[in-house]
């Protein structure tokens, strides 16, 4: 099955979406995946998108703050990990060169997060949840499935990781496969062309037609379809706001196993 009640430490939970077009950008996620969505008032006349499928939550989107819209920040897509208590993982963050972008502070009821930056320049979010474990789907159609660094220091990003979460590590120079207690847990390219960062893959039923909807709601094929041997297919592709993303025809999804 795929539905989770709980995320072990140092698993990918979830997965949210800043935006310098909600609107547009809601619009085009709800038609492309077929998702639902509940409204949560967040303040200052701001929600944040809980977007749904199957009546679980798999994502989420809110607008961007006008000061990262001063700073020119793009709109973009964010990655989380389960941790037990973050704030104890600080100052292990910072001893092994990374920094804090964010301190920890709670989300209402919700749970309680923080936003680091690796030493290789990618940010990611630490969420220790209460109300909200995160995604309550994964690895099937319309949910993530994959979370993946791309890095110009693969090396120091493996060291970084391995000594906030323990993760463990296989694959060659081309692509590091991450393990988590035993299970896998996303991957590592080391490419020198792009800005360090994480992405996420959502799932689809048919690669072709996922790619076509992308381009007739709006948005845009930065990497056309890519084979997976035995696995899939892949693209990388974008919203009409310019958040970058993987979609992924996965021929044998895994299965969540707590």
């Amino acid at each position: 099955m795929y539905k989770v009640t709980k995320y072990p430490p140092g698993t990918f939970a979830w997965t949210d979406n800043v935006s310098t077009d909600p609107e547009r950008a809601k619009a085009f996620y709800l038609e492309l995946f077929g998702w639902g969505k509940d409204e949560m008032p967040v303040g200052g006349g701001m929600s944040y998108t809980m977007f749904k499928q199957e009546g679980e939550y798999v994502a989420a989107l809110s607008g961007m703050m006008p000061d990262l819209r001063k700073q020119g920040i793009p709109s973009h897509w964010s990655c989380y990990v389960a941790v037990d208590d973050v704030d104890a993982l600080m100052d292990v963050v910072t001893g092994n060169g990374g920094s804090i972008i964010v301190p920890p502070m709670d989300v209402f009821e919700s749970g309680r997060l923080a936003f680091i930056q690796d030493p290789t320049g990618a940010q990611l979010g630490l969420w220790q949840a209460r109300n909200h474990i995160g995604a309550g789907i994964v690895n099937t159609v319309g949910a993530a499935c994959w979370n993946e660094l791309v890095t110009a220091d693969a090396a120091a990003a493996k060291a970084f990781y391995a000594a906030l979460f323990g993760w463990d590590y296989s694959g060659d120079d081309h692509y590091i496969q991450i393990s988590n207690r035993g299970r896998s847990n996303g991957g590592i390219i080391q490419m020198d062309t792009m800005l360090p960062c994480w992405m996420v893959y959502f799932h689809v039923r048919d690669i072709d037609a996922g790619i076509k909807r992308v381009t007739a709601l709006g948005g845009a094929i930065t990497v056309p379809k890519h084979e997976i041997p035995d696995g899939g297919w892949w693209s990388v592709v974008a919203d009409p706001a310019g958040a970058h993303f993987y979609i992924i025809q996965v021929l044998k999804p895994d299965p969540w196993v707590e």
